[in-house]
């Protein structure tokens, strides 16, 4: 299972970003960037981000069926320092809510901050035989994510048949490792992104599993009047997330894979970036059964300088 971890992974649909975390995407993690942002100097944006999941809570000794849901607000800007680097820092503030026969319990606060720097491998530009002038791009990444947003040990207790999911944040320090290639020709572009997040232990003696997703994404982009640019989005992404440990112990409850089917637009008009993204799970294998993800979708606006 994971936490990461994101909108970034993919949720995307843009020349935005992506983002994971828990099992599922919902819970403590950030999604990260796929498409990276295409601007001369800075951008920054906000984005909402919506998910939920079925998963099993422990009341009395025993499990019982709940939802889990999770909106968060997060704030996002980049800056090219050079032509090759940037820099790309997230700060997300979620709303966790936990639905059960028992009760309703909720939370809401600061999660976990990232902060990941990119540089440019590839920039390629070249005619082939039918005159088409194709663009690539290839990006690599690496990144921090800072424990910013509170870790309750008394929810360790409580959800522990559901893999410790019901957090604002992960309470440790992780490693953000993100590679990402655009090709280009004319109005159609393919993204193919893959994120791995290291974990490490925090202070209370849990490690969430360590993450990683590949992604791929199909744009194809319709001009109106040469001022407003529409692109809608198809793609696949596929999830996989490590066994935690606590206190040395392995959790398997919180691990498994999912793959997600996505459709999206994206909406530009001259510096000004409207879109949104839905996913729906097409195949699941989460906490040995106890977790089940639901469908998950984001909307966004950023601002380019």
């Amino acid at each position: 299972m994971k936490k990461v971890f994101a909108v970034i992974i993919i949720t995307l649909a843009l020349p935005l970003l992506s983002q994971a975390c828990d099992t599922c995407n919902c819970g403590t993690g950030n999604r990260y960037i796929s498409i990276l942002p295409d601007f001369r100097e800075h951008v920054f944006g906000l984005r909402y981000r919506y998910s939920s999941l079925h998963s099993s809570v422990n009341i009395n000794g025993s499990a019982t069926p709940a939802l889990e849901t999770y909106n968060a607000v997060e704030f996002w800007s980049g800056w090219n320092i050079t032509r090759k680097i940037r820099i790309m820092g997230f700060i997300p503030y979620r709303f966790a809510e936990l639905h059960s026969q028992a009760a309703t319990t909720s939370k809401n606060g600061l999660g976990d901050i990232s902060l990941v720097g990119y540089y440019k491998l590839l920039n390629n530009r070249h005619t082939i035989d039918s005159g088409r002038l194709p663009v690539q791009n290839l990006w690599f990444g690496v990144g921090v994510e800072m424990p910013a947003g509170e870790y309750d040990t008394t929810d360790k207790s409580i959800l522990n048949e559901s893999g410790n999911l019901h957090q604002l944040g992960s309470g440790s320090t992780d490693v953000i490792f993100n590679i990402v290639y655009n090709i280009c020709l004319r109005n159609t572009e393919l993204n193919f992104s893959s994120t791995y997040k290291i974990n490490t232990v925090n202070k209370y003696a849990y490690e969430y599993g360590n993450y990683f997703n590949i992604n791929a994404q199909a744009y194809y982009k319709f001009c109106i009047k040469h001022t407003i640019t529409v692109a809608p989005d198809i793609g696949a992404q596929f999830e996989n997330f490590q066994h935690s440990v606590d206190e040395e112990h392995w959790d398997k409850t919180a691990s498994g894979n999912l793959i997600t089917g996505t459709v999206g637009v994206e909406t530009n008009f001259k510096r000004i970036a409207i879109g949104g993204n839905f996913q729906t799970p097409l195949q699941q294998n989460l906490g040995k059964g106890l977790v089940e993800a639901n469908n998950r979708w984001i909307v966004h606006i950023s601002f380019t300088l």
